[in-house]
């Protein structure tokens, strides 16, 4: 049985805090992908990385010659179960349960599709420029107005210049500067397509930030929003580096 005392002793170091937090935003990554953003030696990384595995918090797959490197949450909710929970309320606890699952959902599967471009900007200009709606409507490729920041719990709008919905989205996570995570209903496709998910991932770089996009759960018929996606992020990096959005109206 493993002790409480390994997981509290793993959580303890800030070195694999980042880790962890690494594998949360992007899971099933190699120890070459996780080390890139840490200031140690390969070797230092496997130890850390080791003592995760050993508490269970990390799990792995090799796929060839590879070794892929997985967040394990369910350690962490026993802690929770046997230490947190008898302190709160059932409503809480319901939360907390819902939270859960959508970043499983969300997290732990593998995308559909991925994209990564890197903006030359600010991490607060591209967190605005990805939850304000005023700036939305000015980069879209096909839309010159939205409805509703990005809020939790909140709904999104994306009209058409005839004033028609195109798109719909529902923020619901936000991890400020850093992760957005929203439903994602193609309205353009008919009133009857069932939702997807979505995630923006932002991580500053220099004079520069990575932009991350994912996309979970499309149903058959969708492999079309890949092309929307690559459109979008084309014309948000113009946006932000010129002032102008693309004109690539569909």
């Amino acid at each position: 049985m493993l002790l409480m005392e390994h997981i509290f002793k793993a959580l303890a170091d800030p070195t694999r805090q980042t880790l962890l937090d690494a594998l949360r935003r992007k899971d099933g990554q190699t120890l070459s992908d996780l080390e890139a953003d840490l200031d140690m030696t390969r070797f230092g990384v496997m130890k850390h990385l080791k003592l995760l595995e050993d508490a269970n918090l990390v799990v792995t797959r090799k796929q060839g010659r590879f070794k892929y490197h997985y967040l394990n949450a369910l350690p962490l909710q026993e802690v929770m179960d046997r230490w947190v929970a008898p302190f709160l309320q059932p409503q809480a606890k319901a939360l907390t349960d819902l939270k859960a699952k959508l970043e499983k959902d969300t997290m732990m599967s593998k995308p559909d599709f991925m994209m990564q471009t890197f903006i030359r900007c600010t991490q607060d200009a591209l967190w605005d420029a990805l939850t304000q709606a005023d700036d939305m409507g000015r980069y879209h490729f096909a839309c010159n107005a939205v409805q509703g920041n990005a809020v939790v719990g909140e709904e999104t709008t994306f009209l058409l210049p005839n004033g028609d919905a195109m798109l719909k989205q529902v923020t619901t996570e936000l991890d400020p500067k850093s992760k957005i995570a929203m439903t994602f209903v193609p309205l353009f496709m008919g009133p009857d397509q069932p939702p997807s998910h979505m995630l923006y991932l932002i991580e500053p770089q220099g004079e520069q930030c990575k932009l991350t996009i994912e996309h979970y759960d499309m149903a058959p018929g969708q492999e079309g929003f890949a092309e929307g996606w690559a459109r979008l992020a084309a014309s948000l990096k113009s946006y932000l580096e010129t002032g102008s959005g693309l004109d690539m109206a569909m």
